[in-house]
C-alpha cells in the first residue's frame, strides 16, 4: 500500500495536460515500467471506467492500485494522487476568499475566467471531433444545447442524459438485427456496494437542508453520481446546483485554477467547497472532494466483478454513443453561458482568447504559460 502511494503521490505532483494525458502516465508508469498489469487489462480498464460516471482517470488509477494492494491499494492510489492538487486548490480558494477584494486578485480572477475560455473551447473541440460522427449524435448534441436553454437545475441536466441512453438502447433493435443472436453471460455487480450508492443518492437529498455539510455532501454527491465524459462536465452539472453558495467568478475561477494544478480535475471541488464554507474552509474542502469522488468509486468496485459481461453487450454500444453526444451538448450549453457571457467583455478579450487558443492548440504551449500570458494582458489593459 505504500508503495502504490508513493508512485501515485509523484504522478499527482508532475501529472498535467487533463484524464488524457492521465491515462498516458498510468500507461508508461504501470504497464511499461512496472508491469503492475497488461496490456489488454488496461485497456479494458479504460473502456469501464469512460463507460461509469465520475474521473475516469482517478478510477483508472484506483483500479490499478487494487490490482497491485486490493482495497488499501485502491485508497493509497487515490489519496496520493489526488492530495497535491486538493492541498493546492484549498489553499488557492483560502486566498481568494482573504484577499478577494485586492486588485491583484480581481486581475487574476479576470484572467482565471478567460482561460476558462481557452481551456473549455479547446476540450469542447476535441470531444466533439471524438463523439460527432454522425446525422443522430449531432443532431442530440443540438437538441441537448436547445433543451437547456429552457430548463434549469439538476434535472435539466440529467433528463437529456437519460432520453439519450434509452434511445440509443432502443435504436440498436433497429439497426442491428443480429444482436439477439449473440449470447451475453448474466451481469452481476457487487450489490453490497450498488446498494450504498443507491442508498445515499436516495437519502441524502432527503435529509434536512438547513445543515451546511449535508447539503455539501449531497450536492457533490449528487454531481458524482452524474459526470459523465470527464472533469470538463462538472462545470454544467455544479454551476445550477451551486447558485447562491459560490459566485459566478468564484466558479470560474476554481475551473481556471484546477487548470494549472496536476492531478484530477475533479479536485476543482476542493476550491469550491473551501469558498462555499469560508468559515471553515479546509472541512469544506473535504467534504466536497470526497462526496464528488465516491459514487464514481463505488460504482468502479460495484461493476467490476462484472465489466467483461457488461461490454459484451453489444447494445449498450448504442447508448453509450448518444451519451456522449449528449455530454457534448453539456459542455456546449456550459461554454456559452456561463463562460463566455461572464467572461468576454470586449473584442480585444476576443483577441486575447483566440491567441491562448492558438498557443495551446498549435504550438501545445503549457497551460501555466497561457495563464500569465493572460494575466500580464489583463493587469496591462487594466492600468
Amino acid at each position: 500500500m505504500i508503495t502504490v502511494f508513493w508512485q501515485f503521490l509523484i504522478l499527482g505532483l508532475c501529472s498535467f495536460g487533463g484524464p488524457a494525458a492521465h491515462i498516458g502516465y498510468f500507461q508508461q508508469a504501470f504497464v511499461v515500467k512496472k508491469k503492475w498489469l497488461s496490456d489488454k487489462d488496461f485497456t479494458q480498464a479504460i473502456a469501464l471506467c469512460q463507460f461509469l460516471p465520475g474521473p475516469a482517470s482517478s478510477q483508472l488509477g484506483m483500479y490499478i492500485g487494487y490490482k497491485k494492494a486490493g482495497y488499501l491499494g485502491s485508497i493509497a492510489a487515490f489519496i496520493g494522487f489526488t492530495l497535491p492538487s486538493f492541498s493546492l486548490l484549498t489553499f488557492l480558494a483560502i486566498a481568494n476568499n482573504t484577499f478577494g477584494h485586492s486588485v491583484i486578485v480581481e486581475h487574476i480572477i479576470t484572467a482565471a475566467k478567460l482561460l476558462a475560455v481557452v481551456v473549455i473551447a479547446d476540450a469542447l473541440w476535441g470531444m466533439a471531433k471524438k463523439n460527432l460522427t454522425s446525422i443522430p449524435t449531432v443532431a442530440t448534441t443540438l437538441l441537448t444545447m436547445i433543451w437547456l436553454m429552457f430548463s434549469h437545475g439538476l434535472l435539466g441536466q440529467i433528463i437529456p442524459i437519460v432520453v439519450a441512453s434509452l434511445i440509443g438502447y432502443l435504436w440498436s433493435f433497429k439497426v442491428q438485427t443480429t444482436i439477439d443472436n449473440v449470447r451475453v453471460k448474466p451481469i452481476r455487480p457487487h450489490m453490497g456496494l450498488l446498494s450504498v450508492f443507491v442508498g445515499l443518492f436516495i437519502l441524502l437529498p432527503l435529509m434536512p437542508a438547513t445543515n451546511d455539510n449535508v447539503k455539501l455532501l449531497t450536492i457533490f454527491y449528487q454531481a458524482g453520481s452524474f459526470v459523465f465524459g470527464g472533469g470538463h462536465v462538472v462545470l454544467p452539472l455544479l454551476q445550477p446546483m451551486l447558485a447562491g453558495m459560490v459566485t459566478d467568478n468564484t466558479f470560474l475561477s476554481a475551473y481556471a485554477s484546477a487548470q494549472l494544478v496536476p492531478g484530477p480535475m475533479f479536485t476543482m471541488a476542493s476550491y469550491l467547497g473551501a469558498s462555499a464554507m469560508p468559515t471553515m474552509p479546509i472541512w469544506g474542502s473535504l467534504i466536497a472532494t470526497i462526496a464528488v469522488f465516491l459514487p464514481g468509486s463505488l460504482l468502479l468496485f460495484a461493476f467490476l466483478p462484472a465489466w467483461k459481461s457488461l461490454f459484451s453487450h453489444p447494445r449498450l454500444i448504442h447508448a453509450i454513443v448518444l451519451i456522449n453526444a449528449c455530454v457534448v451538448g453539456l459542455l456546449g450549453y456550459a461554454f456559452i453561458n456561463p463562460v463566455i457571457i461572464s467572461s468576454i467583455k470586449s473584442i480585444i478579450d476576443i483577441i486575447a482568447v483566440i491567441v491562448g487558443y492558438i498557443l495551446i492548440k498549435k504550438y501545445q504551449s503549457p497551460v501555466w504559460v497561457v495563464a500569465i500570458l493572460l494575466f500580464l494582458y489583463v493587469s496591462i489593459i487594466n492600468q
